[in-house]
C-alpha cells in the first residue's frame, strides 16, 4: 500500500529535475551591454570586433567581453553608466553603416543556452525594455492626401472624357482645377461633387480662365489624420507580432503621438531597426529617352523625370509617375531566386495594384522598371555638445529589370544585399506601409537600476510569504509539513521554469500572482492532512489514513481549483497589459501547484511511510 510504480517516481523525477534545469538561467542575471548591428550590408567580424575593442582601450573604457554572434556584434560593461558612455563612443566611431544600441545580456552558461534554457522576461516596471514614444509627420499625411486626389481627379475627368487644363497642388492643402470654358468646369464639378463628397468645391475666374478649387472639408481633413494614425498603430502591432514580443504595449497618446513599449526585449537594435523605419517601395518607369551621364553633368532634370541612385552609386534617370507603392502590397515573402541564386522577395499585390501593374507593364513590354526603395530614419546625435534628432531619408534603386511581360498580381524583386535584409524588407512590407512617416520623438531602453527598488519589494514579498508559510506548515502539522514545505519550493522552481520556458513577461502585477500562488499552494496539502487526521480518529491504521487522506481530497482539491483557473482564463480572455500577466502567473501557479501538492509530496510521503512498513502512529 502506498507505493508508486518506479516508472511514476522516474516520471517524477524527470519533470523536477527539467524544472530546475530551466528554472537556472534566472539565478546567473544579466550584463550592461551594446548590440551593435550592421544596417546596410557592412561586415560584422572579427575586424569589427577588434576596431571596437580599440576605441574602448583608447577612451579607457572597461568591458568585459567582445562577443560576435548571429545577430550582431554583443559588447558587454561591467555598469551601466559605462554602457551609456560607450553607446555615444561606437556612435560616433562606426559611423552610420551600424546600429548600436543598448541591452541586457544574460549571463545564461553555454551548456544551458545549449539546451534552450532562457530565463524569464521582466516587464519594464522589473527588468526594463524598449520604450519609444513616436509621433506621426500629419503634414505628411496631407502631402500624400493631397496627391492622391490630385492622381484620383485625373484618372476621373479622363475616363469621362471631361477636358481640364492642368491640376495645381497648393501650399493650403487644397487643389486649382484649371478649365477652358465653363461648361466643361460645370462638367467637372458635378462628377467631383457625386465621387467625392468630401471634397468642398468652389468656383472663380481667373485672369487665365475658369477655375475649380478642391478642398477637404473640415470633417473629412480630421478623419484622414485619425485614420492615419490608426493605420499606424495597426502596422505597428504587425511588426511587434512578427518580432515575437511578449505583452507589448501599443496606444495612441494625444492627437498624433503613438507609445510602443516592448517589455524585455532581448533584440532592441532590431526593434529599433524594424519599428523605427518607414520602409516601402515604388515601382517606376526607367527614362530611356534622356542620357543620364548628360543630364547629371548639366544638372537640369528634364519635366516628368527624377535623377535617382542605385546602391552601387550608379546615376539612373526614373519617370515621376509611380506605378504602384507598397500600400499595394498584400503579402511578401523572402526566398532565392531560382535563377540567380540571389535573395529575393516574392510579392503579391492587390486587385487595385495588380491592374495598376498591368496597364503599366503591358504598353512597356521590352522596356525597363526600376523598384526604388524609401526608408526614412530618425536619429539621436550629438552635434556641438547637443543632443538633436536627425531626420534622413534614404531613397535607393535597389533593382533595375528589362519588363520580359505584362506582370500582374505575382512577381518578385531582386538586387538586395543579403538574405537578411530580404527578410528584413519581406517583414515590413507583409506587416503594411505605414500611413505616414513616424518620427521617434523619445527612445528610452529603460535598465534593471529603474526597477531595482521594484524587483527588491517583489522577492521581499514573495520570500516573507514563503516563510511564514513554511513555519507554519512545520509547526502546525511536522514532518508531514516540512513534506509541504519541499512541495512548495518545488513548486516555485517548476513555477519558474514554466515562465521562463514559455518567455512570459513577469511585471508587478505577476509578482502578485506568485505571491498569491504560494498562499495558495499548500491549501491542498492542508485539505489532504486534515483529511488524514480526520481517518486517523476514526481508528484508521496509519497506511490506510494516508491512502484515503489522499483519495477522498481530491475532488475537494481539483474543484477549489478549477474554479480559480476558470478566473484567472477569463481575467486573461478580458484584461489587458498588466491584468493578463497576473492572469498568467496564477495560472501556471495553480497547475504548479496541484501537481507537486498531490503528486510530489505523495511520491515523498510514499518513499518515507509507504510499502510494507508498519507504522504505530503518524506525525501529523
Amino acid at each position: 500500500m502506498n507505493r508508486y510504480p518506479l516508472w511514476k517516481n522516474l516520471l517524477i523525477l524527470l519533470i523536477l529535475l527539467v524544472g530546475v534545469i530551466y528554472a537556472l538561467p534566472n539565478f546567473y542575471g544579466e550584463d550592461p551591454a551594446l548590440q551593435i548591428m550592421s544596417t546596410r550590408g557592412a561586415p560584422v567580424d572579427e575586424s569589427l570586433a577588434q576596431r571596437v575593442q580599440l576605441r574602448l582601450r583608447e577612451a579607457g573604457l572597461p568591458y568585459l567581453a567582445v562577443e560576435p554572434g548571429e545577430k550582431g556584434l554583443l559588447v558587454r560593461f561591467p555598469d551601466t553608466d559605462t554602457q551609456l558612455r560607450a553607446q555615444d563612443l561606437l556612435r560616433e566611431a562606426l559611423g552610420e553603416g551600424y546600429v548600436a544600441a543598448l541591452n541586457l545580456a544574460p549571463r545564461t552558461p553555454a551548456w544551458l543556452q545549449a539546451l534552450g534554457a532562457k530565463p524569464m522576461y521582466l516587464g519594464l516596471d522589473l527588468r526594463g525594455g524598449v520604450h519609444f514614444l513616436m509621433e506621426v509627420d500629419m503634414d505628411a499625411v496631407m502631402a500624400q492626401t493631397q496627391q492622391r486626389y490630385v492622381d484620383d481627379l485625373r484618372t476621373l475627368l479622363r475616363e469621362q472624357k471631361v477636358r481640364y487644363l492642368g491640376i495645381l497642388k497648393q501650399p493650403d492643402g487644397s487643389l486649382l482645377l484649371r478649365f477652358r470654358d465653363e461648361a466643361q468646369r460645370e462638367a467637372a464639378r458635378s462628377l467631383i461633387t457625386k465621387e467625392y463628397p468630401e471634397l468642398r468645391l468652389l468656383a472663380r475666374e481667373e485672369g487665365r480662365g475658369p477655375v475649380l478649387e478642391a478642398r477637404l472639408t473640415r470633417q473629412a481633413a480630421l478623419e484622414v489624420r485619425r485614420m492615419a494614425v490608426k493605420q499606424n498603430i495597426t502596422t505597428l502591432r504587425n511588426r511587434v507580432n512578427e518580432l515575437g514580443v511578449a505583452e507589448p504595449i501599443i496606444q495612441q497618446q494625444g492627437l498624433n503621438r503613438v507609445v510602443v513599449e516592448l517589455p524585455g526585449v532581448q533584440d532592441t537594435a532590431r526593434a529599433k531597426e524594424i519599428l523605427g523605419a518607414t520602409a516601402t517601395l515604388e515601382f517606376r518607369l526607367v527614362d530611356t529617352e534622356h542620357d543620364v551621364a548628360q543630364v547629371q553633368a548639366s544638372g537640369r532634370v528634364p519635366p516628368g523625370t527624377r535623377l535617382y541612385r542605385t546602391r552601387s552609386g550608379e546615376p539612373v534617370l526614373l519617370k515621376s509617375r509611380i506605378i504602384i507603392t507598397g500600400e499595394s502590397i498584400i503579402d511578401a515573402a523572402s526566398g532565392i531566386d531560382q535563377q540567380t541564386g540571389s535573395p529575393a522577395v516574392f510579392i503579391t499585390l492587390d486587385g487595385k495594384g495588380a491592374r495598376a501593374m498591368l496597364e503599366a507593364t503591358k504598353d512597356n513590354v521590352g522596356k525597363p522598371m526600376a523598384v526604388v526603395f524609401i526608408e526614412t530614419k530618425t536619429e539621436t546625435r550629438r552635434v556641438d555638445g547637443e543632443l538633436r534628432r536627425l531626420r534622413r531619408k534614404v531613397e535607393e534603386v535597389i533593382n533595375v529589370a528589362v519588363i520580359r511581360e505584362p506582370l500582374s498580381k505575382r512577381f518578385q524583386i531582386t538586387g538586395l544585399d543579403s538574405t537578411r535584409e530580404a527578410r528584413d524588407l519581406a517583414l515590413l512590407l507583409r506587416a503594411g506601409a505605414l500611413a505616414a512617416p513616424m518620427d521617434i520623438v523619445e527612445e528610452r531602453t529603460v535598465g534593471p537600476s529603474l526597477g531595482k527598488d521594484n524587483v527588491e519589494q517583489g522577492k521581499r514579498a514573495v520570500l516573507v510569504g514563503f516563510l511564514l508559510v513554511v513555519a507554519f506548515m512545520a509547526l502546525y502539522y511536522r514532518l508531514f509539513g516540512l513534506i509541504a514545505d519541499l512541495a512548495l519550493v518545488l513548486n516555485l522552481v517548476l513555477l519558474v521554469a514554466l515562465l521562463s520556458m514559455l518567455q512570459a513577461t513577469l511585471t508587478m502585477p505577476g509578482i502578485a500572482g506568485i505571491v498569491l500562488t504560494v498562499g495558495m499552494a499548500v491549501d491542498a496539502n492542508v485539505l489532504i492532512f486534515e483529511r488524514i487526521r480526520e481517518e486517523l480518529r476514526a481508528g484508521n491504521t496509519p497506511q490506510a489514513a494516508i491512502h484515503t487522506g489522499y483519495q477522498r481530497a481530491f475532488a475537494t482539491i481539483a474543484d477549489a481549483n478549477i474554479t480559480t483557473l476558470i478566473a484567472a482564463v477569463v481575467l486573461f480572455a478580458f484584461g489587458t497589459g498588466p491584468i493578463k500577466g497576473f492572469a498568467v502567473t496564477l495560472s501556471l501557479g495553480i497547475l504548479t501547484s496541484m501537481f507537486t501538492a498531490i503528486m510530489v509530496s505523495r511520491a515523498v510521503v510514499n518513499l518515507a511511510f509507504g510499502g510494507k512498513r508498519r507504522i504505530s502512529r503518524l506525525p501529523i
